[in-house]
């Protein structure tokens, strides 16, 4: 170990962990046997990667099927655009305050119990909307599916990183974020066909009967990480008290820098999701079945992201992909201002999933080059919780814009400004990595 690494809390984060981990644990180690150690899959791991894959599917879907059903769910409420971003704004809040407090938890207690509870919350969450009928209602059981989707992003994509190898951390992510371009276009035909038959209140109720299911999936196929067990805990260092561990995260100027990049992101994100159905449908004039599976082009080009952006992040560097993704995404957003025929929508549409397929993966994979793993969830968590911020304030500040001016131009805009920002000032990162 270089004796120059001790610069940074993360980079002393990284010295205690070796130092406790192997040269105390097992001084006769050789690197080649400690490497080796870290280079296999074992089945368990792939059954929690698939754990992982189901849970984003389902946890996604029900937090953009929100924009799916909307088109059925405005004239039956009878809400404006600004009330309908409060329902999602509602379930961003709860999102964002429990997401840190979940990803610390999960680096101390059990994955499998927390990923199953709050799997079933969401669940819950998900069938309560069928039941709502009034705007604060809304808002209120939407709270509650943002509450067990707290635990379905960073407590995951933490979990799955501590199950591989290092140098499949960012394909690992990229196959577990897939759920997303797998689950949305299955609920972007099954939705329509659920509303037909009935209305939007079995859409709902459907997403959340398949989230039982994942529950239990959960329950049968998570463990916590071979390294977590019991007979290993007297080899690592004592942990640090959960505000003490905070404190010295949100000094680092790289955490801070990537966390305010995530800010920005949270609010790009929402804006195609949650109003471009309402746009093809009211603006461009789209049957509801087709401005449905404009959700479906997003997620479909998503997994094209996932499958050449996510894996070349493992070589070219994360910062590198993340600006990638992020100037996708905000110039995907002018194209969508700019659309005036529904070719231009779905072309759009479809280069904002690349950008969006992959940078999930890039930004989960970044928190344990620039930290130790054992902090993973915590930082997970505290990112997420930024991200919520934006999402909370970004679907707002769009229903605003459009009952204001009438149109959507200046939602799509600040699509813009926010997604080329984010990767901007991810320049001053450069390539620093964890290492040890």
């Amino acid at each position: 170990m270089s004796a120059d690494l001790t610069g940074t809390w993360a980079e002393r984060q990284v010295v205690d962990f070796v130092k406790y981990r192997y040269v105390k644990a097992a001084p006769d180690m050789d690197a080649h046997h400690l490497t080796a150690k870290t280079d296999t899959m074992t089945r368990r791991a792939y059954a929690v990667i698939a754990a992982g894959f189901l849970t984003v599917s389902i946890a996604f879907s029900i937090r953009y099927g929100y924009g799916m059903l909307l088109p059925e769910m405005l004239p039956d409420l009878g809400i404006s655009k600004a009330q309908a971003g409060a329902i999602f704004a509602a379930y961003f809040a709860v999102y964002t305050i429990a997401t840190p407090v979940l990803g610390a938890l999960t680096d101390r207690f059990n994955y499998r119990f927390i990923l199953t509870l709050f799997t079933t919350v969401l669940a819950c969450g998900a069938m309560l909307m069928a039941f709502a009928h009034t705007l604060w209602l809304g808002c209120l059981f939407f709270a509650v599916a943002g509450l067990g989707h707290a635990a379905c992003w960073a407590p995951v994509a933490a979990l799955v990183q501590k199950w591989v190898p290092d140098h499949k951390r960012g394909t690992a992510l990229s196959v577990v974020t897939m759920g997303l371009g797998v689950g949305l276009p299955l609920w972007s035909i099954i939705l329509p066909a659920m509303v037909k038959a009935s209305d939007w209140r079995a859409g709902w109720i459907g997403l959340g009967i398949v989230c039982l299911g994942v529950a239990v999936l959960n329950f049968i196929l998570v463990r916590n990480p071979e390294k977590d067990q019991p007979t290993e805990d007297r080899l690592l260092p004592p942990k640090p008290k959960f505000w003490e561990s905070y404190r010295d995260i949100v000094k680092d100027r790289v955490f801070r820098i990537i966390g305010t990049s995530y800010f920005l992101v949270g609010m790009t994100v929402i804006i195609p999701y949650g109003f471009v159905p309402v746009y093809a449908r009211e603006a461009l004039g789209l049957p509801y079945t087709e401005a449905t599976r404009i959700v479906a082009v997003i997620a479909l080009s998503g997994i094209v992201g996932q499958l050449t952006l996510g894996p070349l992040s493992d070589t070219i560097g994360r910062i590198r992909v993340i600006m990638t993704c992020n100037f996708i995404m905000g110039s995907a957003c002018l194209g969508l201002a700019l659309s005036t025929h529904s070719w231009m929508l779905y072309l759009f549409s479809g280069c904002f999933g690349l950008g969006y397929g992959a940078v999930w993966s890039a930004y989960g994979a970044a928190a344990s080059d620039f930290f130790p793993k054992e902090h993973t969830g915590g930082i997970m968590g505290l990112w997420t919780c930024i991200l919520g911020v934006g999402s909370v304030i970004s679907p707002v500040i769009c229903g605003w814009t459009i009952d204001v001016s009438g149109g959507y131009f200046w939602a799509f805009v600040l699509g813009l400004m926010t997604g080329v920002v984010s990767a901007l000032m991810l320049a001053g990162v450069g390539m620093h990595r964890r290492r040890a």
